[in-house]
């Protein structure tokens, strides 16, 4: 694409949230996005069958120990008396036996859950993710948005698994063990309260701390997870450059901030930990010296503080448990507010059907019209995207909301070869972008067909659009794999025939494993021809009438750009093809160019035509010694 066409890679875009960046694009002072524990409800809900299995059994579990100290009682008093003890001991046993056994089922129903309701977050968040517009990709870091499917999403587990369940069943044997208490002995229970309060104050207020340190650690985790990606992508690029010591530091930086706002985390949590044990010997201390002063009066006897006893020890565990889910929740909470930002963020259909009803004319398909028609089109990008191509080597800078095509206007005719050409930075990659609707136009309209391109639906126009790009992306995997990208229903033979048209024949040749052989990460298994030829031969399987090209021979050399042309030419019979080129040779005989300067159509016509009225043309084809 033209400088100014396209975005610049993703390690250089800045989040749209975050106005004020560092060189890197790391935000400074933000806190990130935070959900409320409402906005957790629906990931819960969504396993009902295991969460009510798990608070049954946490209620029985709950009976089952608060029967314990009971029946310990009950023991000691034969035990005093000089009675046998019977069942009771068995009895015992049993309820030990059968706590232990529920606790264990409740925990693996719950880590089951918990793998669900991060596998299902994982599928929200992707699907949102790959439907959000391409504005939104210009404008984020890949590396952040990784971090959300991978990091944050792991986090919503911790709700599950480290206590919120359990502390919910954990509140039957905390009410229970009050009530068996006050019946005990009202004076102990009350002295006890006393402390316990007090510790739930003090959670309750490092509660807000955790929830804001957790998301802003989440918040170092995706920068961190952005600066690997970009270092990673770029490694060659890197070492060739001599900044590999700079770029580790770089990585080094962030993984520093990640781990000293971990650090903030552990700090504040911590706190819960020694509240919690300062709150269970304090009661014991209070409990044992003002209930051993209590039976020595004959207030209550041995029986009873020995159950008075194992009751405190049931309600300090289940709120120790409560502590730690508040813990969890509010770092998972932080990480949900990371999540629900892209939830809420609108996908690139959702005001399709908007668009199309405010469309007063929006035209009926028609065999006679031209294939594709601009009238009096302008374009701006949006402000984010716009201020990341302010970054790209452009030869004209660009403010965010400045216009890259101003007022074009041309024809393609249905099955025909029309040529795009001009200086870089002219708008030609803009005008595939908007064609395949990318992005939208800011005025005038685009016709398909004779219809205005808004009134169509995007998967439907696309389906009958070939598109390749300037850089011709490959996918990891395959060479399957990425003919089938947009062909999934063809068959071997077919692959085996767009390749020949392509002379790809020597790529399967050189690996016994045919389609089969992988091309490594962005392709890098293949050279830059064998990528562009691969990403033509991709666009050539699904048979569009449509082809648009960009610069789609720049990276091939004489044998194959002729070779290219010659299948290009196969295939354009009957099809519609828009072409960018910055080497005239390639659409010299091509039915229509038409020339574009600082996002203005200068002229129009055969190659001949254009040398005699369009000066830009002329000394284009000047300089490449066309004329």
């Amino acid at each position: 694409m033209d400088g100014t066409d396209r975005p610049v890679s993703k390690e250089r875009m800045s989040t749209t949230s975050t106005p004020r960046r560092s060189p890197f694009g790391r935000s400074r002072g933000d806190d990130g996005p935070r959900a409320t524990f409402r906005e957790l409800l629906p990931y819960l809900f969504e396993h009902k069958g295991p969460l009510w299995a798990a608070l049954i059994l946490g209620l029985f579990g709950a009976l089952a120990s608060l029967a314990q100290p009971l029946l310990v009682s009950q023991v000691i008093q034969l035990v005093e008396k000089g009675d046998p003890l019977g069942a009771l001991v068995w009895a015992l046993v049993a309820l030990v036996v059968i706590s232990a056994l529920i606790s264990g089922y409740q925990h693996y129903l719950l880590q089951r859950m918990g793998e669900g309701v991060v596998l299902s977050s994982r599928r929200r968040l992707v699907a949102r993710l790959l439907h959000l517009p391409i504005a939104q990709f210009d404008s984020r870091r890949t590396g952040d948005l990784v971090s959300r499917v991978g990091s944050d999403t792991t986090l919503l587990r911790a709700v599950l698994t480290q206590g919120l369940v359990e502390a919910i069943g954990g509140a039957v044997t905390f009410i229970g063990a009050i009530i068996a208490m006050l019946i005990i002995d009202p004076v102990l229970l009350g002295l006890t309260a006393g402390v316990i309060a007090l510790s739930i104050v003090v959670v309750g207020a490092l509660a807000g701390r955790i929830r804001t340190a957790s998301a802003r650690t989440q918040k170092k985790v995706g920068d961190l997870t952005a600066s690997i990606e970009r270092a990673i992508s770029s490694v060659r690029t890197i070492r060739a450059s001599n900044a590999t010591a700079r770029e580790i530091a770089t990585v080094d930086e962030d993984a520093t901030g990640a781990w000293r706002m971990g650090i903030r985390v552990a700090k504040v949590s911590a706190l819960v930990v020694p509240v919690a044990g300062v709150a269970m010997q304090a009661s014991f201390l209070v409990v044992l010296g003002v209930g051993g002063f209590r039976v020595a009066s004959g207030a209550i006897t041995i029986a009873s503080l020995v159950a008075f006893i194992l009751f405190l020890f049931m309600m300090i565990m289940p709120l120790g448990q409560a502590f730690g889910a508040v813990s969890a929740t509010n770092q998972a909470l932080g990480a949900l507010g990371r999540i629900q930002e892209i939830i809420r963020l609108p996908r690139e259909a959702d005001d399709d059907a908007a668009v199309a009803a405010s469309l007063t004319d929006p035209g009926v398909a028609s065999p006679d019209a031209p294939a594709i028609a601009f009238d009096n089109v302008t374009f701006a990008y949006p402000d984010a995207a716009a201020a990341v191509h302010d970054d790209s080597e452009n030869t004209e800078k660009r403010r965010p909301g400045d216009a890259v095509l101003r007022g074009v206007s041309f024809e393609v005719p249905r099955g025909r070869r029309t040529a795009l050409v001009g200086p870089s930075g002219a708008g030609k990659s803009t005008i595939l972008g908007l064609i395949e609707r990318f992005y939208d136009a800011t005025g005038g309209s685009i016709r398909v067909g004779g219809v205005d391109i808004r009134a169509l639906d995007r998967e439907q126009l696309r389906a009958g659009i070939g598109y390749v790009e300037q850089d011709a992306p490959v996918l990891a995997g395959s060479i399957r794999d990425n003919l089938l990208l947009a062909s999934p229903d063809a068959t071997d033979a077919d692959c085996i025939r767009v390749l020949h048209a392509v002379n790809l024949d020597d790529v399967l040749a050189r690996n016994p494993l045919g389609l089969d052989a992988p091309v490594g990460e962005d392709g890098i298994m293949l050279s830059g021809g064998e990528r562009q030829r691969l990403a033509i031969a991709r666009s050539i399987l699904s048979a569009p009438p449509i082809l648009l090209l960009d610069e789609s021979t720049s990276s091939l050399d004489g044998v194959n750009e002729q070779k290219m042309r010659e299948a290009i030419d196969a295939v354009a019979t009957g099809r519609t093809l828009i072409v960018i080129a910055h080497r005239l040779s390639t659409v010299v005989d091509s039915d229509s160019i038409v020339v574009l300067d600082e996002g203005r159509v200068v002229g129009a016509g055969t190659h001949s035509e254009l040398v005699d009225s369009t000066p830009l043309y002329r000394d284009l084809a000047k300089h490449q010694l066309l004329v």
